[in-house]
């Protein structure tokens, strides 16, 4: 398995625990993107948009998609918001991506959209 994969994994519980829990999805999503090395102005501005632009049905796409990703993969590296991306964009619905990557560039994290979207 290569790295990309690795790191892609390690967000494999981030939107699942968003999810779970009487926690709002903006403070889990939050808290989750802090534990893969997001600064927590970054990670809170993340969660506060995807909870405000997606509904629980594609936030919960989403966490499938990571969770797909991170299947077998035992030395999970650090995410990086290009990962949380590619994973975004293996959600059939086309506005998860999109709107993981208006939150990410609107949150300061990145200023353009990955050649893979």
């Amino acid at each position: 398995m290569g790295r990309l994969e690795r790191v892609i994994g390690a967000g494999t519980g981030l939107l699942a625990l968003a999810l779970s829990g009487c926690v709002n999805p903006s403070a889990r999503i939050a808290s989750s993107l802090e534990g893969y090395g997001f600064a927590p102005d970054h990670s809170q501005c993340v969660g506060d948009r995807l909870e405000k632009n997606l509904s629980i049905g594609q936030l919960q796409q989403l966490g499938r998609a990571a969770r797909a990703t991170r299947e077998g993969d035992t030395t999970p590296g650090r995410l990086t918001i290009g990962d949380f991306i590619r994973v975004a964009g293996q959600v059939k619905d086309p506005k998860v991506p999109l709107e993981v990557t208006k939150a990410a560039a609107g949150c300061g994290i990145v200023t353009s959209a990955p050649a893979v979207l």
